[in-house]
């Protein structure tokens, strides 16, 4: 990451985007904390999530350390919490047992860590370090908490009681999308060492070679799903590595999480309300291992990152990685469902606008998508501004997901972006698409 001094103007147009993007993504965390009542926040609603009342003043906690205390240098806050809302000194399930600021107490204190922000903006030199250029630092929080917001809405899914969000449905399809794409052999840049914002795990660059290989238009659909369960798919040990039929086993995993047996169909509980399964949607709420048995019953294997990231960022009429699959330019409501503006994917063939040039369907929104491959570091990573971001997760252990979900804001979504949980992980939005190695005739027609 470069560090140079930008132009009066310059300055004023990134302090303005700061200021923006600070107060978007605050107004968000607002809709989901101010949506159930104080006993409702300080609820924990699965032993897999924190009460929101802990996620909320989180996000202040990591704010005024990276920005008040950090970047700004001002006296602290509340220096007497940083423990409670230290995520790897307190484990999910124990949070509901620490003395947790109660709801006044934490939205006062992060308007009181907001207004300091504010106040520090106003001053701010971007050329003052690694840590700021180009608003690294303000960036890097405006993502914190966009994470943290996903997982809260992920926290308002699993919540019982009646609903308390409410969004309009997403588009109808526009296009047809079905089968597979072809991605020819050879190079291409994966990562980037230009986004201003990008994090640690996303860096640097590096050109990566790959075989030609296949890959499906769109992410599996529900209907799609329905068939691999009709066909005894959750009932056959041959389709499951031997990790995941143990914990299919253990879990007594029969379906997707929130489905349940309507009549001949499925119906589906999203957000307190129970609907019947859109055969055209994308399935949602599915484990690593779940995925992994559904492609081999389908003949075909989960992507590697690669295959999904040439698949959504290389141009073939140029050779160049894209930020995004149909460019450069910021996401819109044309591109993609992304930032909670509905709560739910999108049927396949909602969003014509976001395609690759190859003609790959929904890469950025609508679910997570699985991949085969564990989480490391790109070659050359380097953690920045922490290791407890990135580096403390990589190995064996996690998965890498690619794309953002329907709760997944633009700001913490690109190309490059990169998300990792357990295989047995399914209370997130995670969905997949299957991919396989090209036929000869298919590689040199």
């Amino acid at each position: 990451m470069t560090t140079m001094q930008r132009p009066g103007t310059e300055s004023e147009t990134l302090r303005s985007r700061i200021a923006a993007e600070l107060e978007r993504t605050r107004a968000r965390t607002a809709l989901l904390t101010d949506a159930v009542d104080d006993d409702d926040l300080m609820r924990q609603h699965s032993p897999l999530m924190s009460p929101l009342v802990w996620d909320l003043a989180h996000v202040g906690n990591q704010e005024e350390l990276w920005l008040v205390r950090d970047v700004g240098g001002r006296e602290p806050v509340r220096r007497d919490i940083d423990d409670l809302y230290d995520a790897f000194k307190q484990p999910r399930r124990d949070r509901p047992s620490l003395p947790l600021l109660p709801p006044g107490e934490a939205r006062a204190y992060v308007r009181a860590v907001r207004d300091k922000v504010y106040d520090l903006l106003d001053g701010i030199r971007f050329a003052d370090g690694e840590l700021v250029a180009d608003g690294f630092a303000f960036g890097m929080i405006v993502q914190h908490e966009q994470q943290h917001d996903e997982t809260m809405l992920a926290t308002h899914q699993l919540r019982s009681g009646p609903p308390v969000l409410d969004a309009p449905p997403p588009p109808e399809p526009r296009v047809r999308v079905a089968g597979e794409v072809l991605v020819p052999a050879g190079p291409f840049t994966m990562g980037t060492s230009t986004d201003p914002w990008a994090l640690d795990n996303e860096r640097p660059a590096h050109t990566v070679e790959l075989p030609a290989y296949v890959i499906d238009a769109a992410p599996v659909t529900n209907g799609r799903y329905r068939e691999f369960i009709a066909d005894g798919g959750y009932d056959e040990p041959r389709w499951w590595s031997e990790a995941g039929w143990r914990h299919r086993t253990e879990a007594g995993l029969t379906a997707p999480m929130h489905w349940r047996r309507d009549g001949d169909g499925w119906a589906y509980r999203r957000f307190g309300h129970w609907s019947a399964i859109r055969d055209d949607e994308p399935v949602v709420h599915v484990c690593w291992y779940e995925a992994e048995a559904y492609a081999a019953w389908a003949g075909r294997r989960l992507p590697t990152e690669a295959e999904w990231e040439k698949a959504a960022r290389w141009d073939p009429a140029t050779g160049r990685s894209r930020r995004y699959p149909w460019g450069d330019d910021e996401p819109t409501a044309e591109h993609a469902n992304l930032g909670q503006r509905h709560l739910g994917p999108a049927p396949v063939g909602a969003y014509p606008a976001g395609a690759s040039p190859l003609g790959v369907h929904q890469l950025i929104g609508d679910v997570w998508e699985w991949t085969s491959t564990a989480f490391r570091g790109h070659p050359g990573f380097a953690a920045f501004p922490y290791r407890e971001y990135s580096e403390v997760f990589f190995g064996d252990d996690h998965r890498v997901l690619r794309g953002g979900s329907f709760g997944t804001d633009k700001a913490a979504c690109r190309g490059t972006f990169r998300n990792w949980d357990y295989p047995i992980r399914r209370q997130i939005f995670s969905g997949f698409r299957c991919a396989r190695d090209a036929r000869p005739e298919e590689a040199y027609p």
